[in-house]
Parts: C-alpha cells; sequence; structure tokens
C-alpha cells in the first residue's frame, strides 16, 4: 500500500512540475517577443536619435 501510494505521489509531483515547465517556457517565449520587439519599436531620444527602450 504504502508503493502504491509513494508511485502515485511521484506521479502526481512529476504532473505538476511539468505542467510548472510548460508554463515557464511560455512565459519565457513571451518575455524574448517583447524583449526583441524592443530593439525595433524604440522611441527617438533628444538630437533625434534613437534612445533606448530600457532605463539601465
Amino acid at each position: 500500500m504504502v508503493a502504491l501510494l509513494v508511485v502515485l505521489l511521484l506521479a502526481l509531483i512529476l504532473f505538476g512540475a511539468g505542467f510548472a515547465v510548460q508554463a515557464l517556457w511560455w512565459i519565457a517565449v513571451v518575455v524574448a517577443v517583447v524583449w526583441l520587439l524592443g530593439f525595433v519599436i524604440r522611441p527617438a531620444a533628444s538630437g533625434g536619435r534613437r534612445g533606448r527602450w530600457y532605463r539601465w
């Protein structure tokens, strides 16, 4: 009985980890797309130069 509970618990943990990793991959893709768009769509800085879209 204990072995069955351990196997079920392990399956539940692995399923949860797989879902979390999948969600993190989608978040990483969205952040990368926004970051790359920031290089294309940049506001103009003073003097007509193209400025940075980030502050650091």
